[in-house]
């Protein structure tokens, strides 16, 4: 058989091609790499006496980098499982044949990963990078010089160790007679002498990347102090989370990193996203950091703890994973940065970060708190290196790649501090802890952790384990948090409503329901209504592919109790759920004796229709519901209108009727209901491709787009919608572009060709309009954006180049004040109606952006480039 094909989970498949030596994992979100072990594509083997693993040369990336919420394409532990675990890139490794691992996709998507990659090997590339971080030029270069050892030597772009074939409007050969082809948008089809395989990628409505691993469900109880243990595992466990804990503290849960699959996790634990007061973050590596998706959909930005410099690093990983700009990062995470070696108070709890030797930027974190006579304290120590690596690294040479012996004496020193409890990684290899290490620490409990194999007897003499969900109690002592949670739910959800009263249906009830119950049917009249505390709580309609899940604070019934209606969805417990059950009777007459009625039932009403949705599908915290609700108007638009102007710089949500998106003249969808536009102006801000014509008399809920930016989950939804519709345009046939991003215009660094390919997408927005004769808002909205994001661009340009010293920083920034007047000037003779310079805004864009990059920008990408830049 030529073609050999597996379905190896949801998003995942296998194509082996034998006599091509081929063999493809096609997509590769978090833990394709367990997945493919447990299905015994990976397996140990040895070659001429070395013994190392099979596994994949190649990579089919999906076209899609979202799906359902999740990350699509995570190649940085599949390509590490080539090059090490394989050994295609050790040195006198019998598999290292010259042959590199291939990445197979399209060019945005394959060089979305090169990037991330890169960033996921190095971390901060440059000692420049360092200091941008806040670290002192000393330690920078300190810094610099250990992180070239971890590197061998030196920093190396990702096409030295890994190949790439993009698969672009035709067949591609892939190896040697195989050939790919891109049948529609994330749909492929394999060839080999005559046979042929077809790998769809898409995920279906409702449906998620499967967890490797079963995980089962606990009860979560918060005590005032302790340590809940949320994985042990590390990038390779086919049976545990990677390491991390849960922190819970005075009724408030801190994570400790976010592994993949951290819905999974919590669910598990029955915990709920929203639940979450903060993440303290150890670093970049995938296995501490692909489950950040999960926190960065929740409905309010989520503290985020870490150190500058370790904050830089995951930045700059995101965003090259995006393709966004590094900014973003706080559109989802409310950043509190970390002070190195100090205790920093978060809550009442203290936190010291602590720098740890790692070839990306690492701080491992020790926790206290007082209590009798002294301090409560945790340690967690991901990631860290084997005490005997480190001291190989030594080095009296100032310049050499290294560090020097106070150096290593400091590292040696921190790690043995005694902790009440201290949770170790003991990975082992080059850049992992050792347990031999640790033999003589006096802490009170250590417990070791990150590691794929059981503990030998002899690392069982030093530390114990811990199976998942177990607790260690550093402080004893449960609160009434789950009341008192309750109180501010229902004050949020009824506002104005006596304290007197909210405390009479606080007294009520409080009801556990176990993992996989259905409490609540579509069509079922609810009894009671229930006010979900704590655990996560699915919501379904199958019939219009509606699925989502409630946060904390929901109440299920409302919307249906004042009518005595049915249930609009189906409720479903997945994990351990706690409600506090109020009766519908009494709950109404609060309504009506505080003179909420005519308010509950407009909130209702609009909860309702948007809760049937894509957009708000998920559960949203009620204040923050509220205030949209508040906030939003409705809109009618008649037969024939086109919708432009301020209509597009608000989000639209169709209630009735029906819209058609046009682009280049030709329908790319019709919007009927529920279905929304205007996020592109709205939330964000860049303007819109699309010209919107009304097809029947259509009502829209229209929401401003500031109620909007600062709730992570609608942000995801709107950003992950937008990157699938640019898909469908650019893998289709029904849009032709007028400036075309090719890869002659990369400079090579990453940060600014995304830069420049924001401007073409701006450019070609601008031509949509010019060509559509659109309204004068529509066409002055799209220049502002042009104007506004060429300032943006050209000030982080001179900010890089003054940050490696740039021998011509000065004449470029002189060229780029110009190019300001000139984009400034025409988009004046445009608005005033000009029109040789409507006809001529092409060659205008060529001389004026084209020419630049090619010309000028060039010069520093190749300067940076020499310095491991990229």
């Amino acid at each position: 058989m030529g073609i050999q094909k597996i379905d190896v989970a949801h998003g995942i498949q296998w194509v082996e091609v034998p006599e091509a030596n081929l063999r493809v994992l096609c997509g590769c979100p978090a833990d394709a790499v367990k997945h493919l072990i447990k299905r015994g594509l990976i397996l140990p083997k040895e070659v001429k006496g070395v013994t190392c693993e099979t596994g994949p040369n190649a990579i089919l990336l999906s076209d899609i980098l979202l799906q359902n919420g999740e990350f699509a394409n995570l190649a940085e532990f599949p390509v590490l499982q080539m090059l090490y675990k394989q050994g295609l890139i050790l040195p006198g490794h019998p598999n290292n044949t010259g042959h590199k691992p291939v990445l197979i996709g399209s060019a945005d998507q394959v060089e979305s990963q090169m990037r991330y990659i890169y960033r996921g090997n190095y971390g901060l590339v440059s000692r420049e990078e360092i200091i941008q971080a806040g670290v002192p030029e000393e330690q920078a270069t300190e810094m610099m010089r250990l992180k070239l050892k971890f590197a061998f030597g030196r920093i190396r772009p990702t096409s030295d160790f890994i190949d790439t074939r993009v698969v672009g409007d035709g067949a591609v050969e892939i190896a040697d007679g195989v050939s790919l082809r891109r049948l529609r948008p994330n749909v492929f089809e394999f060839s080999y002498r005559g046979e042929t395989a077809t790998a769809d990628l898409n995920l279906p409505p409702g449906v998620a990347y499967e967890c490797a691993y079963p995980l089962g469900f606990r009860r979560f109880e918060p005590e005032y102090f302790a340590v809940i243990h949320s994985g042990e595992g590390d990038g390779w466990d086919v049976n545990r989370p990677s390491m991390s804990s849960i922190i819970t503290y005075q009724g408030n849960l801190y994570l400790i990193d976010a592994g993949p699959h951290l819905v999974n996790t919590m669910a598990a634990l029955g915990i709920g996203i929203d639940q979450v007061d903060g993440i303290f973050h150890t670093h970049a590596h995938d296995d501490h950091f692909a489950g950040l998706t999960a926190l960065m959909r929740a409905g309010r930005r989520i503290r985020y703890f870490a150190t500058p410099l370790v904050r830089a690093s995951v930045e700059k990983k995101l965003a090259a994973l995006l393709g966004a700009e590094e900014e973003r990062f706080t559109d989802f995470f409310d950043v509190r940065d970390l002070v190195f070696d100090t205790w920093n108070d978060v809550d009442g709890l203290e936190v010291m970060p602590v720098l740890s030797p790692h070839p990306v930027e690492t701080n491992i974190f020790v926790f206290r708190t007082l209590w009798g006579d002294g301090y409560r304290t945790y340690a967690h120590f991901a990631d860290i290196v084997s005490l005997n690596v480190l001291k190989g690294m030594v080095t009296d040479r100032h310049e050499a790649p290294g560090l020097d012996q106070p150096a290593f004496e400091r590292t040696r020193a921190a790690y043995l501090v005694p902790f009440d409890l201290k949770k170790i990684d003991v990975g082992g290899g080059l850049i992992h802890g050792d347990a031999k290490d640790f033999r003589e620490d006096t802490s009170t409990r250590i417990l070791l952790a990150h590691r794929a194999t059981e503990l030998t007897p002899e690392e069982k003499e030093i530390g114990s384990s811990a199976a998942f969900g177990t607790v260690d109690v550093l402080i004893e002592g449960q609160s009434e948090s789950l009341r008192r949670h309750a109180y501010n739910y229902l004050q949020a959800n009824l506002p104005g409503v006596s304290f007197h009263d909210l405390r009479m249906l606080v007294n009520h009830h409080i009801r556990e329901i176990n993992p996989g119950a259905i409490f609540l049917k579509e069509g079922e009249t609810p009894q009671e209504l229930l006010l979900l505390l704590s655990g996560r709580v699915e919501k379904i309609r199958t019939r219009d592919n509606l699925f989502g899940s409630l946060s904390a604070g929901s109440l299920i019934g409302d919307d249906t109790m004042l009518d005595n209606c049915p249930a609009q969805h189906t409720y479903r417990a997945s994990s351990f759920v706690r409600v506090l059950r109020l009766p519908v009777g009494l709950y109404a007459e609060v309504v009506r004796r505080n003179g909420l009625l005519d308010r509950v039932r407009r909130v209702a009403d609009m909860r309702t229709f948007l809760n049937a949705t894509s957009l708000f599908s998920e559960g949203l915290p009620v204040a923050v519901f509220g205030r949209i609700i508040d906030g939003a108007t409705e809109r009618c638009f008649q037969l024939g209108e086109i919708i432009g102007g301020k209509d597009i710089q608000v989000v639209n949500i169709i209630r009735s009727g029906l819209v058609e998106r046009t682009v280049d003249s030709k329908v790319l969808e019709m919007l009927k209901q529920r279905d929304f536009f205007g996020e592109e102006g709205a939330v964000l801000k860049v303007p819109s491709l699309f010209r919107l014509r009304v097809l029947e008399e259509t009502i829209a809920v229209q929401i401003p787009g500031e109620l909007l930016e600062d709730v992570p989950i609608l942000r995801w939804k709107i950003f992950e919608s937008h990157q699938q519709r640019a898909a469908r345009i650019v893998r289709g046939d029904n849009h032709a572009e007028t400036f075309i991003w090719n890869d002659s215009f990369s400079i090579h660094v990453a940060q600014m060709d995304g830069h420049h390919k924001r401007l073409f997408e701006i450019a070609n927005t601008i031509m949509e309009h010019l060509r559509n004769n659109s309204d004068r808002d529509s066409l002055s909205n799209a220049f502002d954006a042009l104007v506004d994001y060429t300032h943006y661009h050209f000030a982080a340009e001179e900010k890089l180049m003054a940050l490696y010293s740039y021998p011509g920083a000065n004449g470029h920034g002189k060229k780029h004040g110009e190019l300001i007047r000139q984009v400034v000037g025409y988009k004046e003779r445009v608005l005033g109606g000009d029109m040789s310079a409507k006809e001529g805004f092409p060659n205008f864009m060529e001389h004026w952006l084209v020419r630049h990059v090619l010309d000028e920008d060039r010069k520093y990408g190749t300067f940076l480039n020499e310095k491991g830049v990229y």
